[in-house]
């Protein structure tokens, strides 16, 4: 059995080396100059690996098609994915949600991990080997690089990633040879990305960060997605843990509307009377000294500009109907939303390999027998917290058995 494999990150270079652990001849091309370029700065240089909770629960995280994933997710686990490591040498440790990270917090070990584990199996890999074009003739498969052609190959695996961090080599090549193959590709955004905003007042609060929060999507008037937890605002936009992951919910929706709720702890009614007593007891403070005890002192400005009270108001003289305002607004900051930013900001890429015309169960194409896409290459994404990753690992562990299978019939 002999298989190539394009692309040597998480996905390509664990599945290569399960491939060359079982007894294929294997051939992994890659078109950097060294392997999982990507990874070295996943978790900020500390590669986030893997989120330690049960299948399930990872499901839970998954945003596109959490169904195809169900047997990979199950097949090969989390659990099985830190075992895998620390038999290899590299001792993972569980930090807060579960996030699952070298005990060095360095992302080379991961990757020098995986490198060590196909070189040790005798995979060999081909740097500076951009593919050109893959071919079919008959049933085997050839290899067209810059570099000249490779020829027969029983197999060949997909792992290209998708199109985000283009300067990793992550530029889309997967879905081109998917469509030269017969096959679909969804629509192509970015997920896992900063939200863009319209308001004007966002640069001047530029690193503010918000804490217990909820941020709340509406499409067409109607809530589709409230997030909560921390995020933060940039130049252009919100950023930080939950609107990253919101991005990932709006990112094929039209008539986006956001709002922040500063207070999710808090009922309209609860928050009423807490201002109102306040107000009560600071009577000759102004209004900017009041809601500097509910937002942070950035906020102040902008908030009561947005209410459009004055900041130098004296409590006392706020009416029933201000503090009605000051409350709705509290519970409701409508931010005007413009889109997200640009696709090579995400972290992850949305859409892919349709995923209708891939086994779930093996990896494999229905559309050409031998051919398998596995990782960020597919129409499956997922949230911030090792997720991804878990999918990237889980997928090339079912294409492996898969490939196998087929050579020597029942496998594992």
């Amino acid at each position: 059995m002999k298989v190539a494999l394009v692309g040597a990150g998480a996905s390509g270079l664990f599945c290569a080396g399960r491939l060359a652990e079982k007894g294929a001849l294997v051939h992994l091309f890659e078109a950097n100059e060294k392997v999982g370029k990507k990874l070295f700065i996943t978790g900020k240089g500390r590669c986030n690996v893997t989120n330690a909770s049960t299948p399930n629960e990872v499901l839970e995280n998954v945003v596109s098609n959490p169904k195809f994933l169900y047997g990979a997710l199950f097949s090969f686990t989390s659990t099985d994915l830190i075992d895998f490591f620390e038999n290899n040498g590299t001792p993972i440790k569980i930090e807060r949600g579960n996030r699952a990270f070298p005990v060095s917090d360095k992302s080379s070990d991961i990757i020098k991990t995986l490198e060590r584990y196909c070189l040790r199996n005798g995979v060999k890999i081909e740097l500076n080997h951009k593919v050109e074009e893959i071919i079919k003739q008959d049933d085997m498969f050839k290899i067209k690089t810059v570099n000249g052609t490779f020829d027969g190959y029983d197999a060949v695996v997909v792992c290209t990633g998708g199109k985000t961090y283009s300067a990793t080599g992550s530029t889309g090549d997967g879905y081109r040879f998917a469509k030269c193959f017969g096959h679909c590709v969804t629509q192509i955004t970015p997920a896992l990305v900063p939200i863009l905003l319209k308001d004007e007042y966002v640069k001047d609060i530029e690193g503010l960060s918000l804490k217990n929060v909820k941020l709340v999507a509406t499409s067409n008037g109607k809530v589709f997605k409230e997030l909560f937890g921390e995020m933060l605002f940039t130049k252009n936009g919100l950023s930080g843990p939950i609107a990253l992951s919101m991005s990932s919910y709006i990112n094929k929706k039209s008539d986006i509307e956001l709002y922040i709720d500063f207070k999710p702890a808090l009922s309209e009614d609860q928050l009423f009377a807490r201002i109102e007593r306040d107000v009560l007891n600071i009577k000759e403070s102004q209004v900017s000294t009041l809601i500097a005890g509910l937002l942070p002192k950035a906020l102040v400005s902008v908030f009561l500009k947005k209410c459009k009270i004055l900041p130098i108001l004296k409590n006392k003289s706020l009416t029933k109907g201000q503090i009605q305002l000051i409350v709705a607004s509290l519970k409701k900051f409508d931010v005007c939303y413009a889109g997200l930013d640009k696709l090579d900001f995400g972290i992850i890429t949305s859409g892919g390999v349709d995923v209708k015309e891939i086994n779930p169960k093996t990896m494999e194409s229905k559309i050409v027998n031998g051919l398998f896409f596995i990782g960020e290459v597919l129409d499956v994404d997922a949230l911030t917290g090792g997720y991804n990753l878990q999918i990237a690992f889980s997928t090339a562990y079912i294409a492996s058995n898969s490939i196998m299978e087929k050579k020597y019939g029942n496998y594992s």
